[in-house]
């Protein structure tokens, strides 16, 4: 075993605070990654204050590891010391059964083994990448383009990968119209990345606080979602719509913009249940749909796309000291678009 430093929080809703873990020795198919950074995502906040239930203590978060490998396992054929690497929402699942086996380890029928605040197959809880180092199967390791700097990849491996696989899922591209609800850590990758689609993108958002960020980054139109004439103006007009808010929505309302046969897929999730009547889904063969992350061959498609297009996430890189600061500026929508921790400062 190796012990290394890390943040961690020791009880729901504390503050994070520096402590050590655990990792376990590097086996035969292992790759011991050296991080270098670590983005915070919204659901790190959601699940260091159990806003889901089942939140185990002490909980160190992250699933957006962007590193370096410092150390391979005998087994080891993808991956040699000095290889950029990331790893994202899991680490593992049962790779047998027909998920797996096709690809969807996220949907594994078993349960996959998430990064952080789970447990392994040998029963010991999984830490995340608020640390310096982590041990990981390599078959659950992607390897970053050279294309894509380190701090801007490292939340692709959650914002990136849980916008893009949705977006190919329903076929955004050339001769479609994308909403992408919210302008956050996920919105703002989901307007890049389905500009570089080819569909035309607009952003539904609160008010047009970001409407010169959204242009910015892809979007054709924007919209604020406070003006009760968008929805009458918008109706019936959209193949696709990403939600990426962990706020509960109307989706009655949202379901009115879109055109028969169109889907609204949420990848937020809120804490909170919705509502919904289903007279907003018959009335034009309209689908509510969700998405999460995507599997590992998926989402080294995705880091590739990305590197192909230039597309890093829009980042603020913060040090360790600040982690508990950037959980309050989260949930106060004051960060744009990410924050991503320089791990040196752990």
């Amino acid at each position: 075993m190796t012990t290394v430093a890390a943040y961690a929080a020791p009880a729901a809703k504390a503050p994070l605070e520096r402590t050590t873990v655990e990792r376990r020795p590097v086996g035969e198919f292992d790759v011991l990654i050296d991080i270098k950074f670590a983005g915070i995502c919204h659901s790190d906040i959601h699940q260091v204050h159990d806003g889901w239930g089942s939140s185990v203590f002490p909980m160190v978060p992250g699933h957006e590891i962007a590193g370096v490998v410092a150390e391979t396992g005998p087994g080891v054929t993808r991956f040699a010391v000095g290889d950029r690497v990331g790893v994202g929402c899991m680490v593992d699942s049962c790779r047998e059964c027909e998920n797996c086996r096709a690809g969807l380890e996220q949907y594994c029928l078993r349960g996959n083994t998430l990064t952080y605040n789970a447990l392994d197959k040998n029963g010991e809880p999984t830490y995340g990448g608020y640390s310096h180092r982590i041990v990981v199967d390599e078959n659950f390791t992607v390897r970053i383009p050279d294309g894509l700097s380190l701090d801007v990849a490292a939340p692709l491996l959650c914002a990136g990968i849980t916008t893009y696989s949705p977006l190919r899922h329903w076929n955004a591209g050339p001769g479609k119209k994308v909403a992408v609800v919210g302008m956050g850590g996920l919105g703002h990758m989901g307007v890049k990345i389905a500009h570089a689609l080819g569909a035309e993108v607009t952003v539904l958002s609160q008010s047009l606080r970001k409407k010169d960020d959204g242009l910015r980054l892809g979007a054709d139109h924007y919209y604020a979602t406070a003006d009760a004439t968008t929805f009458e103006k918008l109706r019936g007009t959209f193949d696709i719509i990403l939600s990426t808010v962990s706020a509960p929505l109307q989706l009655d309302a949202y379901l009115s913009l879109l055109r028969t046969d169109g889907a609204l897929v949420n990848v937020g999730a809120p804490e909170e249940p919705v509502s919904l009547n289903l007279f907003s889904l018959l009335n034009g063969r309209r689908t509510l749909a969700g998405s999460g992350i995507g599997g590992i061959r998926e989402t080294q498609e995705m880091l590739d796309f990305c590197a192909e297009h230039g597309l890093g996430a829009e980042i603020e890189l913060i040090g360790a000291s600040e982690i508990n600061e950037a959980y309050e500026r989260v949930l106060d929508s004051d960060v744009r678009y990410r924050f991503v921790i320089d791990t040196a400062t752990i």
